[in-house]
């Protein structure tokens, strides 16, 4: 492939992230069967995958992670040796060899958030890509792609509800039923209630990636032992349905309710799983009158808070100085409530 040759054309694709996941840890293969309750929110993954006639085909496949300042070229005889997940999910998708590309990838979001960012950005990516083959996937298949990928090619722990949160997008209650298999039933409200929703919710970065621990291990194997129908996950289950009904009752002291309900449970999961930086937002949240808190993902140590504020505006941007005062590495990450799940579009190049 020359050198800055021109595309035949580009392939645009957005997806977003997740926040406040309750019933989350239900979604799981040990779990068998849960019910989830989330908001997909931006800011979202992007990618953008730059096509080309296929010239020299060693050179076909170019990544460029853009937030870890990475360019570079696959070769198709190295396993999944620098984005394992990036080069999994191209390999996974057989884009036909008439095509050469450079797929670029981006997020505002920071890598582990515990906001299911992994997995906004190989929604995104198996999206773009599915564009460049035959037949089109549906936002289920979609989903369960990039699920599949991570659990079935990288052999990692991973649930469902991530992947269909970016896939559709919104405010969701999700049933699964058989793991993986899951039904989504996208929760529609007013737009005033909506409004609300957006301006009374805080994402809190705690300024660490999460990564997976030997406290998570502990979990995962004491839910195994305990058998899907245990105390515990059922306490997580009835959190997503309770979060639910008080959205449908435009009630937010309810959701509140069940955020806070929800991060107590995965307390009595394991101690550790609200970390002393999680205490600590959630100490000044509670200090400004806010309604709920929800530590995002699994919880441990690292990723995120969602907070969900109390009706004056001033309180919340008190509160949120308050915490970036507190320690210098949290960070409010500005959200918008995604209306929209994957969005994937032809940008078409006009040549001379």
């Amino acid at each position: 492939m020359e050198d800055n040759p021109k595309p035949l054309f580009i392939v645009n694709s957005v997806a977003p992230i997740r926040i406040c996941d309750n019933g989350g840890w239900t979604d799981t293969w040990f779990a068998g069967h849960g019910k989830v309750f989330n908001i997909g929110v931006y800011p979202y993954a992007e990618v953008q995958i730059a096509v080309y006639p296929c010239g020299e085909c060693e050179r076909r496949i170019t990544v460029n992670a853009e937030n870890y300042g990475e360019r570079y070229i696959v070769n198709p005889e190295n396993h999944w040796d620098k984005h394992p997940l990036l080069e999994a999910s191209i390999d996974y998708m057989k884009v036909p060899e008439k095509y050469s590309f450079e797929v670029t990838i981006y997020s505002e979001a920071p890598s582990g958030a515990s906001t299911g960012t992994s997995a906004a950005v190989t929604v995104a990516l198996i999206g773009a890509l599915d564009y460049l083959t035959p037949g089109r996937l549906s936002l289920h298949e979609v989903a369960y792609t990039a699920q599949r990928i991570e659990t079935d090619s990288l052999g990692q722990q991973s649930g469902i509800q991530d992947q269909l949160c970016s896939a559709y997008g919104g405010i969701n209650y999700i049933e699964m039923f058989d793991y993986p298999q899951a039904s989504v039933s996208p929760i529609y409200l007013p737009n005033e209630t909506w409004w609300e929703l957006e301006r009374r919710l805080t994402l809190i970065y705690l300024g660490k990636s999460h990564k997976s621990s030997e406290v998570h291990e502990m979990v995962i194997h004491g839910l195994e032992d305990a058998g899907p129908d245990s105390k515990a996950l059922n306490a997580l289950r009835e959190t997503a349905e309770l979060s639910r009904d008080a959205l449908f009752d435009r009630d937010f002291d309810a959701l509140g309710r069940a955020m806070i309900r929800n991060t107590d449970a995965q307390r009595e999961l394991h101690p550790n799983l609200v970390s002393t930086d999680a205490e600590k937002v959630i100490e000044i949240a509670r200090e400004h009158g806010a309604l709920g808190w929800k530590v995002n993902g699994a919880g441990g140590e690292g990723g995120s808070v969602t907070i969900l504020g109390g009706a004056v505006s001033n309180v919340k941007r008190a509160m949120i100085g308050q915490i970036e005062a507190e320690r210098t590495l949290f960070k409010n990450i500005p959200i918008y409530l995604s209306r929209f799940g994957l969005r994937v579009w032809n940008q078409k190049i006009i040549t001379d």
